[in-house]
C-alpha cells in the first residue's frame, strides 16, 4: 500500500528536514519535529473504507505513518485498544456518556507501546544500532521490548525509586539499565553522555519525531471507534504530553483527508498537584512551562517536571477551548479504585487521575450531562501493585 510520508518539519520555525536521514531536534531552534504527509494526494487516493481489511494494531494506519517498508514494522499487537462505554461507572457518578479508552491492554501494559513501536521501527529502518531513553518506567519497558525484536541495543535510565516491576521488565528484555538518584530530568542528563559520546539514538519524549506518530493512532482509533464523530471532551493524563499532542495532530490530518469534520473535542490535561507545570503555565497564560521544583506524585508517568513539548500541549488545550487541572494523589487512588470496582479495569494511577479530573470539572459545570467524554487509562495498575499494599 502506498505510503504518504514526505518530510520532517520543525514545530516552531518550520524548517524542513529529509525524511530519510537520522534526525532528532531542529538544528536551528532546538524544538521538536513533526512527520508530514502528502495529505492532498491521500485525500484523493485513500478512502477510510480500506481499514475494513487492515490488522487490529497501529499498522492499520500505515499509509499515514513514517515507516515505509513492511519488513521494518515491528509489532507485538499494540494499538486498537477497547473503548468501553462505562455504564456502571456512569450510573455511579450520574453521567450517561462516559467512555474509557483502556491502554493498559497494550503490550508491556501501557500506551507507551504505541510510540516506542513506531520509534524503534523507524530506528530499525534507518539502520540505527543503539538507542537510549530516560523514563519513569513504562516507556523504558516498551523501548526494551521492541529493541529486542529488532536486535537493537537498548540503554535505559530510570529514577532509582520507580516501582521494581519496571526495572525487572527492562532487564528481562535485555536492556542495559542505569538507575539514577533523581527525577526523569536527571535521567535525561545522564543519558545525554552516551548520546553525545557514543552516538546512541535518543528516543526520549519528542526529542525524535516518531514516537508521536505512534501515539497519534489513539486519535485515529477514537474517530474510527466512534463512527468518525469525535467526543465532546477528552481527558488525558499528561507527563511528556505526546499522546495529547499526537491526537491533536491526528485530528488535523483526518480533517484534511476528509474523514472527519472540523469539530474538535475540548482537550483536558491532567497532572498531579505535586507536579503540575502544564497547569501552572495554562493558568498563568504563558507559552512555555517553568521547571517544577521538588516534583512528587505516586503516578510515575505524571512526574515530569519539564516537558520539551510544553508549548505544543498548551497550544492544543487552548485551541480546543480545553483546560488543565491538577488532582491530588489521594484523589488519584480513590478514583483508580472506583474505575476498578465499577468497570473491572485495574487502572494505573494516571488513569485514576482522569476520573478525578472529570469529577471536579463535572461538579464545576465545565462538563455537562449530555456531553460525550473519553477518559484515557494509559496503563495497567499491575506495575504499581505496591500502592495497594
Amino acid at each position: 500500500m502506498k505510503n504518504y510520508f514526505t518530510h520532517l518539519e520543525c514545530t516552531n520555525c518550520n524548517k524542513i528536514f529529509d525524511s530519510n536521514k537520522i534526525t532528532n531536534l531542529c538544528d536551528e531552534c532546538g524544538k521538536p519535529l513533526f512527520a508530514k504527509y502528502d495529505l492532498d494526494s491521500a485525500s484523493k487516493e485513500l478512502d477510510k473504507s480500506y481499514l475494513e481489511e487492515q490488522p487490529g494494531n497501529i499498522w492499520r494506519y500505515s499509509p499515514l505513518l513514517p515507516v515505509k517498508k513492511d519488513k521494518f514494522k515491528l509489532t507485538l499487537g499494540e494499538g486498537y485498544t477497547p473503548l468501553f462505554k462505562s455504564d456502571r461507572l456512569g450510573s455511579k457518578i450520574n453521567h450517561n456518556n462516559l467512555f474509557i479508552k483502556d491502554e493498559g491492554v497494550n503490550p508491556t501494559t501501557s500506551f507507551k507501546a504505541r510510540g516506542l513501536a513506531m520509534a524503534v521501527s523507524k530506528a530499525y529502518e534507518l539502520g540505527i544500532k543503539e538507542i537510549s531513553i530516560p523514563s519513569a518506567g513504562n516507556a523504558a519497558g516498551a523501548m526494551s521490548s521492541y529493541a529486542a525484536l529488532a536486535v537493537i541495543k537498548a540503554h535505559v535510565f530510570m529514577p532509582k525509586d520507580v516501582p521494581p516491576p519496571f526495572v525487572a521488565e527492562c532487564k528481562a528484555l535485555g536492556a542495559e539499565v542505569t538507575l539514577i538518584d533523581g527525577l526523569i530530568t536527571d535521567c535525561g542528563k545522564a543519558a545525554s553522555e552516551g548520546i553525545k559520546n557514543l552516538g546512541w539514538f535518543d528516543v526520549s519524549t519528542l526529542k525524535e519525531p516518531y514516537r508521536i506518530e505512534g501515539k497519534k493512532t489513539m486519535g485515529y482509533e477514537i474517530a474510527e471507534q466512534m463512527n468518525w464523530k469525535l467526543p465532546d471532551v477528552i481527558i488525558y493524563p499528561t507527563g511528556g504530553g505526546t499522546g495529547l499532542i499526537g491526537m491533536w495532530k491526528a485530528f488535523d490530518e483526518m480533517e484534511e483527508l476528509g474523514w472527519i469534520d472540523s469539530k474538535r473535542p475540548r482537550m483536558v490535561s491532567v497532572q498531579s498537584d505535586g507536579c503540575a507545570p502544564i497547569i501552572k503555565a495554562f493558568n498563568d497564560g504563558t507559552k512555555y512551562a517553568e521547571l517544577w521544583q521538588n516534583a512528587f506524585t505516586i503516578a510515575s508517568g505524571l512526574r515530569v517536571p519539564a516537558a520539551i513539548g510544553d508549548f505544543l500541549i498548551l497550544n492544543a488545550i487552548r485551541e480546543s477551548n480545553g483546560t488543565a487541572i491538577a488532582v491530588s494523589d489521594k484523589e488519584i487512588m480513590e478514583y483508580s479504585n472506583l474505575i476498578g470496582k465499577t468497570q473491572g479495569i485495574f487502572a494505573a494511577p494516571e488513569g485514576g487521575a482522569t476520573l478525578a479530573a472529570f469529577i471536579k470539572l463535572y461538579k464545576q459545570g465545565w462538563i455537562n450531562k449530555d456531553e460525550t467524554i473519553v477518559l484515557f487509562n494509559t496503563g495497567s495498575g499491575h506495575k504499581y501493585y505496591s500502592l495497594w499494599d
